[in-house]
């Protein structure tokens, strides 16, 4: 499980943010706080893996915040969720380390699409644990972020396609819709749109196979 610290100052958000990242399986709320002072203890005693940070807090800024606990040698990943809209807080949030940046008000789907992100990232990174990063994996970790349903074609989903571009990245020779739907457990007309998409964006290419009759099978590789 993934232990969630929730701050905001605001009790009742504070409330339904606990609900949406229960609502996500793998993650867990450890503790909610309403102040930096709360946060920094809250975080100490139970070293959440992630810290859902709200920035306008009563006796301190979230970035303040994040700073203290990395420099408390801290490890935990932070999400801003937060009203502040300006460039200047933004640019400081990701000086400061935050995985993501979220502005109030937002669905529960936009912070669940985040925590998938989040659980997405900690499996890769899992995973190269065990043995050598190549540089192909290293721009993945640092150069993607999630999508967003806003950026993606009305009927997509930003974690389906996460969960196609994945099953793309472990097929490095390419693979019909097919097999990219029993590999992701989706239906074929779903693993089609997808690679579609991916293909029509840049992400991936097309090959034809010629059988025997019948139309050639569409085969996709990832670009990249």
């Amino acid at each position: 499980m993934t232990k969630v610290l929730v701050v905001d100052d605001d009790f009742m958000v504070a409330r339904l943010h606990c609900r949406y990242v229960s609502a996500v399986p793998g993650f867990d709320v450890a503790g909610v706080a309403h102040s930096g002072a709360e946060a920094l203890r809250a975080a100490h005693r139970l070293r959440p893996d992630l810290v859902l940070l709200d920035i306008f807090l009563p006796d301190m800024d979230g970035i303040a915040v994040l700073r203290e606990l990395r420099a408390a040698g801290l490890s935990t990943d932070a999400l801003f969720i937060t009203a502040a809209r300006d460039v200047e807080t933004i640019r400081s949030a990701l000086r400061a380390g935050a995985l993501h940046y979220l502005i109030k008000p937002f669905s529960q789907a936009a912070l669940q699409e985040q925590l998938r992100h989040v659980a997405s990232l900690q499996g890769r990174l899992d995973e190269l644990a065990r043995t050598e990063a190549r540089q192909e994996d290293v721009d993945q970790i640092f150069g993607t972020r999630p999508r967003g349903s806003r950026e993606l074609p009305k009927g997509l989903a930003a974690h389906t396609a996460e969960l196609v571009d994945s099953v793309l990245r472990s097929h490095p020779e390419g693979l019909s819709a097919t097999e990219c739907a029993e590999a992701g457990s989706l239906s074929r007309v779903s693993a089609r749109r997808y690679l579609e998409y991916f293909a029509q964006t840049g992400r991936a290419e097309v090959t034809l196979r010629y059988g025997g009759t019948g139309r050639p099978e569409r085969r996709y590789r990832r670009v990249g």
